[in-house]
């Protein structure tokens, strides 16, 4: 199969690993292969609490601001994959030019034409699921911003009976499921760098996987954004 595509073992090997890296890092960061709780889990909590409170808030002006916010930046990032995705059929146009480039690192020798536009088509496949990803998070977070102003607006314990916390239910998982895919077009972006290394060499492509992978993991368990959301400031629960 390797001859086919005009790929070596080494780079039908280092592509596994990218993808076995990409699937391992989505389940952990989603809580389902690690006990440790994650920054997309502790977020998760966090939206979950700011629709409780918003529907104790009689006027709701920013919780639109935020919904707006967030529509706004997934808007950026489909925006980028689309023009990244036009930078990749240029690049299909250059292939000749991007591999005499290629041929002068230091690192390997530059792939055949076939193999290096077969790895320019994963490229684009990675850049048009992370688009895919940012549209549908865009139009989930529209859903979401509806789903908000169904939540009725509070008078006394009106925010508690089952009406009203049905329809915060409603707004909180699609919340959680437009930053679902989100986080998962973000996670395409950010792969994306890692399988540029996959032009210059097969060695460099899984140095250049294992590099990012230890960045998202960092990120996602141990980083000071992660302690921040879980944290709580010195003193708190004393006295």
């Amino acid at each position: 199969m390797g001859d086919s595509l005009d790929l070596s073992t080494a780079d039908l090997a280092a592509l596994g690993l990218f993808l076995l890296a990409w699937v391992l890092h989505t389940l952990a960061s989603d809580g389902r292969l690690v006990s440790r709780m994650s920054l997309t889990m502790a977020m998760n909590a966090q939206r979950e609490a700011w629709m409780r409170t918003m529907a104790e808030r009689e006027i709701r002006i920013v919780d639109t601001a935020i919904m707006s916010g967030l529509q706004q930046g997934t808007a950026f990032f489909a925006s980028s994959s689309l023009i990244a995705l036009g930078g990749c059929f240029a690049l299909l146009g250059a292939s000749d030019r991007v591999l005499e480039v290629l041929s002068n690192l230091p690192l390997g020798g530059a792939p055949s034409r076939s193999a290096f536009q077969i790895k320019v088509l994963g490229l684009v496949l990675i850049l048009a699921f992370s688009f895919f990803k940012f549209g549908w998070a865009y139009r989930l977070f529209n859903y979401c911003s509806i789903l908000i102003g169904a939540v009725p607006i509070p008078h006394g314990e009106a925010s508690r009976n089952a009406v009203t916390q049905t329809a915060v239910w409603r707004a909180t998982q699609m919340n959680m499921l437009a930053g679902k895919h989100f986080n998962s077009g973000l996670r395409g972006v950010f792969f994306s760098i890692g399988y540029l290394g996959w032009f210059v060499d097969p060695m460099v492509f899984v140095a250049s996987t294992l590099l990012l992978l230890a960045v998202l993991v960092r990120r996602q368990f141990f980083s000071a954004a992660r302690r921040a959301v879980i944290g709580q400031p010195p003193g708190a629960g004393k006295g």
